[in-house]
């Protein structure tokens, strides 16, 4: 990769420079490789507020801008997994839409949306490493795609539908492992190691390089810096942890009960309705019913662990999949 520095982290950044004009060429350039678009901000829209608390682990950072043919563009960093990540991404675009049109507005108003997620967690299976979506009217019969009249400048135009619904991009940061050949890959390996190559010419990536050393922060805020950076390792850690134990725990004790209990009902059945087919439904009731079983003692052991480590409990539900009414009665039966 030739001579390499380190520069700030890219969620840094996001939520303490690149809201700065000065800076908006760095996110331009991201925007501009991943899109394969030619991407000029012009202005920040107002967004959900992020606090800079340092105890504020576990929210989101989020930029949202507006380009200069007017379209809507929103860069999101979620830094820990999250259930209904896809519902959350559809109902931020939506909400843009409906945010920037008003009442009475004729519906030529509405803007175009970019939704742009940086995941630095486990999110989805696939084999690549960024994903793109969009809305598409295909034939049902023919395959072809769907033109619609618009019109523009007083002229009657076709265009395709994805032209107007939202387009979404998943970024996997995790996934990323390889030697970088290409202007996203070059991108890639700087959201995910803070590392750029001293002769780089990809969009953006030169400015990071003049704008986000490391070296040019104040001894305040590279004490800032790092305290967020060991709030994100410690948060990952717990994380982790406490995903892995409730597991495994699920998983063993699931086991053995299911065992078990296989045997006994594949028994009971058996005598009564012949020895085959009794062990056979036993042995499958059995494990169904211990599948449950251990699933179920093994959320309670995760959630406990949660508890145990400070974790709040929107975050709790959030990875469990439960509510918080579900967590009273787990700490009440402790």
């Amino acid at each position: 990769m030739g001579n390499v520095n380190q520069y700030i982290s890219f969620d840094w950044a996001m939520k303490h420079m690149l809201r700065d004009k000065a800076n908006f060429d760095i996110l331009e350039g991201l925007i501009s490789v991943l899109t394969r678009e030619n991407v000029k901000i012009i202005e920040l829209l107002e967004s959900e507020s992020n606090q800079n608390d340092s105890t504020d682990k576990f929210n989101r950072v989020d930029i949202k801008a507006k380009n200069d043919k007017g379209h809507i563009i929103i860069v999101e960093v979620q830094l820990t997994r999250q259930l209904y990540y896809l519902q959350r991404i559809l109902y931020g675009a939506c909400k843009a839409i409906t945010e920037h049109i008003n009442i009475g507005e004729k519906y030529d108003q509405v803007k175009k949306v970019y939704s742009i997620s940086i995941l630095y967690c486990d999110y989805g299976q696939g084999d690549d490493y960024v994903y793109h979506g969009e809305t598409r009217f295909k034939g049902l019969h023919t395959g072809n795609d769907l033109l619609v009249n618009m019109k523009e400048d007083g002229v009657i135009v076709q265009h395709l539908p994805r032209e107007v619904f939202p387009e979404y991009y998943i970024v996997r940061v995790n996934v990323f492992d390889k030697m970088p050949e290409t202007p996203l890959d070059e991108w890639m390996t700087y959201l995910k190691t803070g590392m750029v190559k001293e002769d780089t010419r990809t969009p953006g990536l030169q400015q990071v390089k003049e704008k986000l050393r490391l070296m040019m922060m104040s001894p305040k805020e590279r004490r800032a810096y790092d305290e967020h950076m060991d709030n994100i390792m410690v948060q990952n850690d717990v994380l982790d942890t406490a995903r892995d134990e409730g597991r495994e725990e699920g998983l063993a004790e699931g086991r053995a009960q299911g065992r078990a209990e296989g045997r006994a009902e594949g028994r009971a059945e058996g005598r009564a309705e012949g020895r085959a087919e009794g062990r056979a439904e036993g042995r499958a009731e059995g494990r169904a019913e211990g599948r449950a079983e251990g699933r179920a003692e093994g959320i309670k052991d995760m959630v406990l662990n949660m508890v145990e480590k400070g974790l709040p409990n929107d975050l709790i539900c959030q990875i469990a999949g439960i509510s918080e009414t579900e967590i009273g009665n787990i700490l009440s039966k402790k």
